[in-house]
């Protein structure tokens, strides 16, 4: 993945896709947060690297340049929270998977226009100072990812899948 920039045109409609989910009630139940540009540099030296210190104490060279430069690998990052909402006949898990299912559009529409782009949780995702610079509230929303967006340097490797006679059965 290189960080080339990423037209607009194509963001807003990775956007629109992202959006476009099951979502009972209409409740939106989740926050999308656009990282791009210089902000990206500050949440990796901020947030993500000073986080990773503090648990990490004898980190080498190596993992704290790879810490630095978390977001940076992509154009665009997104990041995508669940914010379940208090409801009497809604389910607070049907909000949840709503929020993945943003996750998943994104990255879906973001393959489909060519990009390379990854839905990574990372350690940062459980980190309450992520989760509270992004807006998040603490105890009761939580990162369902980042979306990573950028282009392709080379195709990826198709990764293993399961065997299809073993996950799927008719009734």
């Amino acid at each position: 993945m290189v960080a080339k920039t990423v037209p607009k045109e194509d963001l807003k409609k990775i956007l629109a896709a992202g959006i476009r989910v099951p979502d009972h009630g209409a409740l939106n139940p989740w926050r999308i947060k656009v990282i791009t540009g210089e902000k990206m540099k500050f949440i990796d030296e901020e947030i993500i690297l000073s986080e990773f210190k503090k648990e990490n104490l004898d980190a080498n060279e190596t993992q704290l340049a790879t810490e630095s430069k978390r977001l940076q690998r992509a154009s665009v990052v997104i990041a995508v929270l669940s914010t379940p909402i208090k409801h009497s006949k809604i389910p607070e898990w049907e909000m949840i998977l709503s929020s993945g299912a943003v996750c998943m559009n994104l990255l879906s529409c973001a393959q489909s226009l060519g990009y390379a782009s990854q839905w990574l949780t990372e350690w940062y995702a459980y980190n309450n100072k992520m989760l509270e610079y992004l807006g998040g509230r603490k105890n009761l929303d939580k990162i369902s990812g980042f979306i990573y967006i950028g282009h392709k340097t080379e195709e990826p490797n198709e990764r293993r899948r399961p065997d299809p006679e073993k996950i799927i059965s008719y009734l």
